[in-house]
């Protein structure tokens, strides 16, 4: 079964064209199934009133679908959005009444200007065009939701960000810790025996309970991932974040679906001491984020060293 999932930015009401409704909480997910293919859309619906929302969807699609209706000051969070975690492979769409030359102007010099642009009425044509990605390497699901099923037990919703996932597998729940014993895999409401990276998979587990996850929390094999309270990063200020920022600031950071409060702790290197332990790769990005900031809330970002 070959997966595609997708980031959609704009007017969510385009996807349900799509793809059928499925979880939604503060980021919605939309699917489809044609012949051998399941292709995802994952929409920020919190979105622009919870920043965390935006880069979560944004971590949970190979390919963006940016559906420009108007050009406002959260447009242009998408936009940093986008550049600042390198999303390049997309496609920009946009509706009729909104001025073709002010986006190439927004989006000049970031990694949206090497988009795709179609016409609305080709968007579905161009997405179906696109082939999976795919990789190797140890096996890595990221969880966006985790619940209690009557006669099941807990579930996990998630994505397989790399490697593959076999019915009786047993992997570390990161960054807790703690064995998961897969007991079935499914695949859009199909039960499979394994599934590889990309891959959009309901799990059925023994080991945990939805108390016990965080969505952000990574299952993968032992001492593979880092698992660190305090991190340094190769750090960059957003150009357009213009207010100051000081030692022992508190911020929110985002690291692939995690966001976690956080204190900067020196600036040059920009160290910060997160609230709670997170789970990460080397050269994983880390967005610094302040969400009560009443213009641009992207501060910066970089690579974890």
């Amino acid at each position: 079964m070959r997966s595609i999932n997708f980031t959609f930015l704009g007017d969510e009401n385009i996807v349900k064209d799509f793809g059928k409704k499925g979880t939604s909480t503060d980021i919605t997910i939309y699917d489809r199934k044609d012949a051998d293919t399941i292709r995802t859309w994952t929409c920020p619906t919190s979105f622009p009133e919870k920043i965390q929302a935006l880069f979560q969807a944004i971590d949970m699609g190979e390919y963006v679908i940016f559906y420009i209706t108007k050009l406002d000051k959260f447009t242009g969070e998408q936009i940093i959005a986008l550049d600042v975690l390198n999303r390049t492979k997309g496609i920009l769409c946009h509706s009729y009444d909104v001025d073709r030359d002010k986006i190439f102007t927004m989006i000049k010099g970031t990694v949206v200007e090497q988009y795709k642009i179609v016409e609305p009425s080709d968007l579905k044509k161009e997405m179906d065009s696109l082939e999976p990605v795919s990789n190797g390497g140890p096996t890595k699901i990221a969880i966006d939701h985790c619940f209690d099923v009557k006669g099941v037990g807990t579930v996990v919703l998630g994505k397989v960000n790399s490697g593959k996932v076999k019915t009786y597998d047993t992997l570390k729940l990161l960054p807790k810790g703690g064995d998961v014993l897969i007991k079935s895999i499914q695949m859009h409401d199909d039960t499979v025996s394994e599934a590889a990276y990309p891959a959009r998979v309901g799990l059925s587990v023994k080991g945990l309970s939805p108390d016990d996850v965080q969505r952000g929390d990574v299952l993968s094999p032992p001492d593979l991932m880092r698992v660190e309270q305090e991190i340094t990063l190769d750090y960059r200020q957003n150009r357009y974040f213009k207010e100051n920022i000081g030692e022992n600031q508190t911020v929110v950071v985002s690291i692939g679906l995690q966001a976690r409060p956080a204190k900067i702790v020196s600036l040059n290197p920009m160290r910060l001491s997160l609230g709670k332990p997170a789970v990460f790769d080397n050269n994983d990005v880390c967005v610094i984020l302040r969400p009560e900031s009443l213009s641009i809330r992207i501060v910066g970002g970089g690579k974890i060293i």
